[in-house]
C-alpha cells in the first residue's frame, strides 16, 4: 500500500511539472532542476525507517552525480538544438553522462591516491 502512495504521489508531482513546463518550458526548467526527486527519496526512505547514514549516504551520492547530470542535459539540448531525434539526443546524453562519470571516478582516485 506504501509503494502504492508513493508512486502516486510522486506521479502526480511529476505531472504537475510537466503541465508547467508546457506552458511555461524556462520556468518548467527551473523547477525540474530542483531536487524534488532527491527530496522525495530521502523523505520516503526516511519515512520507511531508514538510518541517518544511510540518507547521508544517499545524499552524497546524489551530489556525486550533479556534475555528470549537467553534462548529459548540455548534450540533450545541444543536440536537440542541431536537430538531432529525440531519441538520439537521450542517448547521446546517457553516453556522455556515463563517460564523465567513469571519467569522474578515475579522476577522484588518482587525486585521493
Amino acid at each position: 500500500m506504501f509503494t502504492t502512495a508513493k508512486i502516486i504521489v510522486s506521479a502526480i508531482i511529476i505531472g504537475i511539472i510537466t503541465e508547467i513546463s508546457r506552458r511555461y518550458p524556462q520556468q518548467g526548467g527551473i523547477i525540474a532542476a530542483l531536487p524534488i526527486v532527491s527530496v522525495l527519496s530521502i523523505f520516503w526512505l526516511y519515512i520507511q525507517g531508514e538510518h541517518k547514514e544511510t540518507l547521508s549516504k544517499f545524499a552524497l551520492g546524489v551530489a556525486w552525480g550533479i556534475p555528470a547530470t549537467v553534462v548529459m542535459l548540455l548534450i540533450i539540448g545541444i543536440a536537440l538544438r542541431h536537430s538531432f531525434h529525440l531519441f538520439v539526443s537521450i542517448g547521446l546524453g546517457l553516453i556522455g553522462w556515463l563517460i564523465f562519470l567513469f571519467a569522474q571516478d578515475i579522476i577522484v582516485k588518482h587525486i585521493v591516491s
